[in-house]
């Protein structure tokens, strides 16, 4: 069940020409939303800060604005069925809004951590990374090197093997009482869970560059994003390196408290 060009369709298929330029080059921008509650305005939701990404990425694409309160209704109707919303805007202003549930194995995940491999091919980089669009090769390559060698996600880096984000989400890193994360300048997503982390935290957080020294002596290493909220790991490999993490560290409750709402 989805809605594209505002028809409610009960099956898993769309037609478009062979020589349509979205699925030629990718050219879709697109926000994954958990829907807390069944409700878009519950804070936890994030429906306009969602929606404002959308908007910021359409203008400076120069492409055509949807029909804003029809995606909203389209949004309300299927969030009856679904805990987790995908929103894709095509650039002749489609829509096209897809729904599924969460992880069948997340609170595990998110009660023991999970293994993360350290992706040095600096080649394998997001394009436009302020922007999230349909272009997504570089992160599915990286979580499939990941995947081969048994390990739950991957993290990207850049030229000097500066830690970057995951290939679904922002990084969290912990060392002497301060929560940090990586710079928008380095080139990454800016995450809708990462800014609600920052404007909402009432403890120390510092956005800096993640060098091969600074990750060295980090005490605990997670990832948000806007369906999984929080998820440590518990180990990561970095070349022939393996770094393990307490998953429970104390100082994810920190973290987890901005969820509590």
């Amino acid at each position: 069940m989805f809605y594209y060009d505002g028809e409610l369709q009960e099956n898993n298929h769309i037609q478009l020409d062979i020589n349509n330029y979205d699925w030629l080059y990718g050219a879709t921008v697109f926000t994954t939303l958990r829907v807390y509650h069944k409700s878009l305005n519950y804070p936890l939701t994030n429906w306009q800060n969602h929606c404002d990404r959308l908007k910021s990425s359409i203008t400076e694409f120069e492409w055509i604005m949807p029909d804003w309160e029809r995606i909203v209704r389209e949004s309300k109707y299927l969030l009856n069925y679904f805990s987790v919303l995908r929103i894709t805007i095509f650039p002749d202003g489609k829509e096209l809004i897809m729904g599924r549930e969460l992880p069948l194995n997340l609170e595990e995940k998110q009660e023991k951590g999970i293994q993360g491999l350290v992706c040095l091919d600096s080649k394998i980089k997001r394009s436009l990374a302020l922007h999230k669009t349909g272009n997504y090769l570089a992160p599915y390559l990286a979580l499939q090197q990941a995947k081969n060698q048994d390990y739950d996600e991957a993290i990207l880096t850049d030229i000097n093997n500066n830690w970057l984000e995951t290939s679904t989400g922002n990084l969290w890193g912990y060392k002497q009482g301060i929560w940090f994360t990586p710079d928008l300048d380095t080139g990454i997503l800016p995450g809708i869970v990462r800014s609600m982390i920052i404007k909402n935290a009432n403890f120390p957080i510092k956005i800096n560059h993640w060098t091969s020294e600074f990750v060295e002596d980090l005490e605990a290493i997670a990832y948000s994003n806007s369906v999984v909220e929080i998820i440590s790991f518990s180990k990561i490999k970095i070349g022939e390196k393996i770094k393990e993490y307490n998953p429970n560290h104390k100082a994810y409750s920190l973290l987890k408290k901005i969820f509590l709402v």
